[in-house]
């Protein structure tokens, strides 16, 4: 945890006033004077904290207890210790030695790392000269300052215990409701990928059907139009063959007739030789004309029998054809139950098309408290930049008239202790206001932050979904 935005301002300022005017010099400046402790103290602050000091410990120090206490003064204000920061130093170690990670030992390593990490606590503190040689070879009069100054620190910040809960709360609120936006938001996308996916299926279903249904279409017209010519060659077939049946009914009746005629002169043939050959010169006559009428009537015969056999295969063309238009009738009746389902996903497509533009409309909702968002977060950037300006300048007023004190602290002694306790609250709440300043633009930029990712990551997927 970085508690960078709540260092204490006037530490810092302390500081560096003493680096710009006493540079070069062994001795520390009146303001640095000011926030030094007192060794009892010092001891007793820190085996308050559950680390066994004593006096001598810094009188004397050893640098195993020394950087035992550093550890305990990280861990309390950034949650870091040796083990924390072993992970990390351990990656770094094996990208950079690769096969010679044994060249720096762990121990070495991790305290390096741990060194980055209380450097950086430090320097919000107000010591920005803190060295590797302050853990390996301490002395009294540094752990004096540091350990001064790590206290002050301590002090201001359980002073400042409210705030930090209120906007630590703010934040996990904050945190807890993107989250909870971004699951709604991957919820409706997936939503939305398998409306389409399914729409697709459903339109490559159809196209299917169509293409199915123009087929069958074209081969039925071309089965109309062979229906269309079998029917004009049977109705030819049917009066050919009453034509030809009625001249054979025809001839049939002349020929009983004829044998009527002989059975009725049969009689008179019988009287006389005379008449008799009379009768067979006429009979002959008539036999040779009833062989020729028969032997046309035998040829008419056998092509009313050619014509029959004719009938019989147009018959059986016709029965095909007719099991041919049953069949088509069947397909027809499948086609306009598969015509009927489809118009039933059509409206479903339809009613998935409904979805869509619903979820499109959300969609576009969703941009629009975006785009408020945005604002709303660019005006609190503005707002935040103006109050840093002013807090900056009032910073500099208030540093100018510190400076000015330091230099009348050795001319004005009772009246530089009251003035002391003046400023002291002038920058605390001087702190304070920036303290708050700072917390909203770090919130409301890590706000910015995750909805633009928010909204990049969303973009790309309707693009890609698209």
């Amino acid at each position: 945890m970085d508690y960078s935005a709540r260092a204490s301002q006037q530490f810092r300022s302390t500081t560096q006033n003493s680096r710009g005017t006493g540079q070069g010099r062994p001795k520390q400046d009146d303001s640095d004077a000011f926030m030094r402790l007192s060794d009892q103290e010092i001891a007793g602050c820190i085996s308050d904290i559950g680390v066994p000091f004593s006096r001598e410990d810094l009188m004397k120090p050893q640098p195993q207890q020394i950087q035992k206490v550093f550890e305990w003064f990280a861990e309390l204000l950034m949650n870091i210790t040796r083990e924390t920061v072993e992970p990390a130093m351990r990656a770094a170690a094996e990208e950079v030695c690769k096969e010679h990670m044994d060249i720096i030992p762990s121990d070495t390593r991790n305290l390096m790392g741990f060194y980055a990490s209380l450097r950086k606590l430090l320097v919000e503190c107000g010591i920005t000269d803190f060295s590797f040689s302050d853990l390996l070879r301490p002395t009294h009069d540094r752990l004096v300052r540091i350990f001064s100054y790590i206290i002050n620190f301590v002090r201001f910040r359980e002073t400042q215990t409210a705030t930090i809960d209120e906007h630590f709360n703010k934040g996990e609120l904050t945190k807890n409701r993107i989250d909870t936006l971004y699951g709604e938001n991957q919820d409706l996308e997936a939503r939305l990928e398998e409306m389409h996916q399914e729409r697709k299926r459903v339109e490559s279903s159809v196209k299917e059907k169509q293409k199915r249904n123009e087929e069958l279409k074209a081969k039925l017209l071309e089965l109309n139009e062979g229906q269309k010519k079998v029917a004009e060659r049977l109705e030819r077939a049917k009066d050919e063959k009453g034509r030809l049946t009625g001249a054979l009914e025809e001839r049939t009746e002349k020929c009983i007739a004829l044998r009527q005629d002989s059975e009725k002169l049969r009689p008179y043939a019988l009287q006389s030789s005379l008449d008799l050959q009379n009768s067979l010169t006429s009979l002959s006559e008539t036999l040779t004309r009833d062989k020729s009428l028969t032997d046309t009537l035998a040829l008419r015969t056998r092509a009313l029998q050619t014509s029959t056999d004719t009938f019989a295969v147009l018959a059986t063309d016709v029965a095909a054809c007719i099991k041919t238009l049953s069949e088509i009738s069947t397909e027809l009746v499948k086609e306009d139950e598969e015509a009927l389902l489809a118009a039933k996903r059509r409206d479903a497509l339809s009613e998935r098309g409904n979805n869509v533009r619903e979820v499109e409309r959300t969609e576009a909702l969703l941009q629009r408290q975006l785009s408020r968002w945005m604002e709303r977060t660019e005006a609190l950037r503005r707002g935040a930049a103006e109050k840093s300006e002013g807090a900056k300048k009032r910073m500099e007023e208030l540093r100018g008239v510190h400076r000015r004190l330091g230099e009348e602290r050795g001319e004005k002694g009772r009246e530089v202790e009251r003035r002391r306790v003046r400023v002291e609250q002038v920058e605390k709440k001087m702190a304070d206001l920036k303290e708050n300043i700072e917390n909203e633009i770090h919130a409301a930029h890590d706000e910015y932050l995750k909805m633009d990712s928010h909204i990049k990551l969303y973009i790309t997927e309707m693009e890609q979904a698209i």
